[in-house]
C-alpha cells in the first residue's frame, strides 16, 4: 500500500480538488476525511462551485447514497463508498482499517510546526509498517515535485 504526504504551502481548498478528479480519472473512488463537520460542510459547498465551469460530483457520509458516490466526505474512519484512496486532511487520524484502499493520502499545513509534528510521526510509522511512502511539496509554479 502507498501512503503519499503532501506538504501544503497553499490553501486545501485550492489543492484538494484536482487531486480528487485525477484519482476520479483513474477509476478510483476517494473519501475525504476531515477533522470536523463544520470543515467538511465548507468543503461539500467547494467541490460544486470551485471552477466555472464544472463541478465534483460527491456527497457527504450523512446521505442515504453515500455508496454511490465517486467521493464521500467524512469525519469517520469507515470507507461508505468502496473507496481506493482515502485523503486525511486537518489532523484525520489515518484510521486502524485500510482494507481495500490503494492510496492513503495525508496532507498537512506545512506552516503549523503541530502538523508537521504530525506527519513526521505519521510518516515514521508508516516506514516502520513497511508502506510505499513519498512526499510532496509545491514548487514555485505551483506543480508538485516528489521530494522524498
Amino acid at each position: 500500500m502507498e501512503m503519499v504526504f503532501y506538504h501544503l504551502d497553499r490553501p486545501l481548498e485550492r489543492v484538494l480538488p484536482p487531486l480528487l478528479e485525477k484519482s476520479m480519472e483513474r477509476g478510483w473512488r476517494a473519501v475525504v476525511q476531515g477533522a470536523s463537520e463544520e470543515r467538511i460542510d465548507a468543503l461539500d459547498a467547494h467541490l460544486w462551485t470551485f471552477r466555472e465551469d464544472s463541478f465534483l460530483p460527491h456527497g457527504t457520509w450523512r446521505e442515504a447514497q453515500a455508496s454511490e458516490q465517486p467521493v464521500v466526505l467524512t469525519i469517520q474512519g469507515n470507507n461508505p463508498n468502496g473507496a481506493a484512496v482515502r485523503f486525511l486532511i486537518d489532523g484525520a487520524p489515518v484510521p486502524s482499517d485500510l482494507t481495500g484502499y490503494e492510496r492513503i493520502v495525508l496532507m498537512f499545513d506545512g506552516a503549523d510546526p503541530e502538523a508537521v509534528a504530525a506527519a513526521r510521526d505519521c510518516w515514521s510509522k508508516a516506514k516502520a509498517q513497511a508502506f510505499d511512502v513519498t512526499y510532496w511539496q509545491a514548487d514555485e509554479q505551483g506543480r508538485w515535485k516528489r521530494v522524498a
